[in-house]
């Protein structure tokens, strides 16, 4: 019997490279002399397919390292192999410790071994690339109204700008945008001046909002800190460090802001440098308010001879397409109508005027000033009441969305309901917490369009967001639909039928309170309460024998529906001062 001749370990391992290299097992078998059965074994055994790729590569490395390390006569060639395999193989064995499990991405590359040490670089605040730059001011140039153009126009001819506008026609807006583009363009601050904090920080949303919606730019903090060094910086009326900062200035609803030229001296000094400007924009109030001198021209002849005097012609055909007085301001008049015909199309004038008397469309839409001596409120009056909320009210939280803002204090409801053609308002009050505090107005809402059902449930809403502890419906005619569906859910719900005796009571209590000081609201909604409170004036009744009060209300169309609601609310105290029996003993 003939004896085999053992077969060589590397006989194995150079068939398994073999293998590896993509040679068949027959071949194998042919060009190492073997035979077929025994490639097959070892390739089963070793379970050759199954090994990972790096494995294979792990083998084919040592296999090779060893040849070169093995030979006796070595060439320059030779050792920078080994070197190079001998890397291989200690990066080979951190892919395998990786691959299994027990490592992490440090394994695969050393360097980040070190990435926590030491200071790490500060990510760049409101970071803005020149791509999303373009887009912002591209955006900014492309949707203007034509009556916008005219406001970035004289911007970059004229120092001071004032303003006299319609409400809503985009001016907050607007300007906020173009102090956004301004400041990315010349790196100039921007201040941001209104009659309070809460209204100030309106300008902040337009900018915030602005940048995330047309390029992705996130701008964070209360002062916006741009990567040029400019400042966006927003103020309330009685910030008391506004002379340490300097800018362009925005100066909004100037004619509703109480200590207007007091204010004004402050803020204009903020911009007295020759390189920065100033903006003045605002619906007129009356032409008592402490800003009409400045308006019109009156400021600047105060204290210099007559001969220097100056006329300004305050007239809308002067003023509609802008002009420069001798004052060196730059005044415009853009009243609703003007809006329009420069590309606003957002408002129904026909439908606002059925919802506004013509005494408050004409001062809230077409830019008349008021004589507020007919009124029962007067704007002096009302200015009494004005706060900044956000440094007054510590124990309301104005976050947006905030589903309990007041927690679970108590608060009251009143509602004037829509009638024919007019508008539905819902004013939530915080009666006071002691006898002879304050009524402070936490919220308002208005609405059009809406049946008795959807008026009920937008009471509902206000219900389940405060703890709303007595509800004061108009069920004067209409109104006593919205009345009955809310007490399905409400049973306490008062309604009140409106007449002549009622009318007078609620008037008189909340003249009682309000020339007191006992009602608080914020300035950001001067212009809509207060105009709503001065629209009031007393009337003779058709009799001659009685007086009431009236805003042009008729069977038609009522108004100044945030007055009355709001006068609801009031009469929940007595005019003693007492909440235990109010002011109407009986209620429907």
């Amino acid at each position: 019997m003939t004896e085999l001749s053992p077969i060589s370990p590397d006989a194995r391992r150079s068939a398994q490279l073999m293998y590896w290299q993509g040679y068949t097992v027959s071949e194998i078998a042919r060009q190492l002399d073997l035979p077929v059965s025994t490639v097959t074994s070892w390739k089963n055994r070793g379970k050759w397919e199954d090994t990972a790729p790096v494995g294979r590569l792990e083998v084919s490395i040592e296999a090779r390292l060893c040849l070169l390390i093995a030979k006796e006569q070595k060439s320059g060639s030779d050792f920078k192999e080994i070197d190079l395999l001998t890397r291989q193989m200690e990066k080979m064995a951190r892919i395998k410790k990786y691959s299994n499990g027990g490592g992490n991405e440090a394994d695969l590359n050393p360097k980040l071994h070190n990435r926590n040490k030491g200071e790490r670089a500060k990510p760049e605040q409101n970071a803005i690339s020149e791509e999303q730059y373009e887009k912002l001011k591209n955006a900014f140039l492309a949707g203007m109204f034509a009556y916008q153009r005219t406001w970035h126009k004289a911007g970059l001819e004229h120092r001071i700008r004032n303003i006299l506008k319609s409400r809503q026609i985009g001016a907050t807006y607007y300007f906020a945008h173009e102090a956004l583009i301004d400041a990315l363009d010349t790196g100039r601050n921007q201040i941001f001046i209104s009659a309070s904090k809460k209204q100030a920080m309106q300008f902040r949303s337009y900018i915030v909002g602005y940048a995330k919606q047309t390029a992705d730019v996130d701008l964070k903090g209360e002062t916006i800190k741009l990567p040029n060094g400019a400042e966006l910086i927003f103020l309330g009326t009685n910030s008391k460090t506004a002379q340490s900062y300097h800018g362009n200035l925005y100066f909004d609803e100037i004619f509703w802001v109480p200590r207007f030229e007091e204010i004004r001296k402050v803020a204009s000094g903020m911009a007295s440098h020759k390189q920065y400007r100033q903006t003045y924009f605002s619906t007129p109030s009356t032409l008592a308010h402490s800003a009409y001198p400045f308006w019109s021209g009156k400021r600047y002849n105060k204290g210099r001879a007559k001969k220097d005097h100056i006329n300004i012609d305050l007239s809308h055909s002067a003023l509609k397409n802008g002009a420069k007085g001798a004052d060196g301001q730059w005044r415009q008049i853009v009243n609703i109508e003007d809006a329009e015909r420069g590309g606003c199309n957002l408002f129904d004038i026909a439908q606002l005027k059925l919802e506004y008397s013509p005494l408050e469309f004409e001062q809230l839409f077409m830019c008349e000033f008021i004589d507020d001596n007919d009124s029962v409120f007067s704007f002096s009056m009302m200015q009494r009441c004005l706060v900044d909320s956000m440094d007054d009210w510590a124990d309301y939280n104005f976050t947006f969305g905030y589903q309990r803002p007041f927690g679970n204090k108590e608060v009251w409801l009143g509602y004037d309901p829509s009638h024919t053609g007019d508008r539905s308002a819902l004013v939530i009050i915080a009666p006071p917490q002691q006898e002879g505090g304050a009524f402070r107005l936490l919220e308002y809402r208005t609405f059009r369009g809406m049946d008795f059902s959807e008026q009920a449930d937008a009471i509902k809403a206000m219900c389940e967001r405060y703890n709303v502890s007595k509800i004061s419906i108009d069920a004067t005619g209409l109104g006593v639909g919205v009345q009955m569906i809310v007490r399905e859910f409400r049973p306490d719900a008062i309604g009140l039928k409106y007449d002549l005796e009622l009318k007078n009571k609620m008037v008189l209590k909340a003249h009682d309170l309000i020339s007191k000081g006992r009602f608080h609201y914020d300035n950001a909604h001067a212009v809509e309460i207060g105009s709503s409170f001065m629209a009031i004036k007393k009337q003779t009744t058709a009799s001659g024998r009685h007086t009431t009060y009236v805003a042009d209300r008729s069977e038609e169309a009522s108004h100044a529906d945030l007055a009355w609601a709001t006068m609801q609310t009031f009469i929940n105290e007595s005019f003693s001062g007492s909440q235990s029996a109010g002011v109407i003993e009986f209620y429907d």
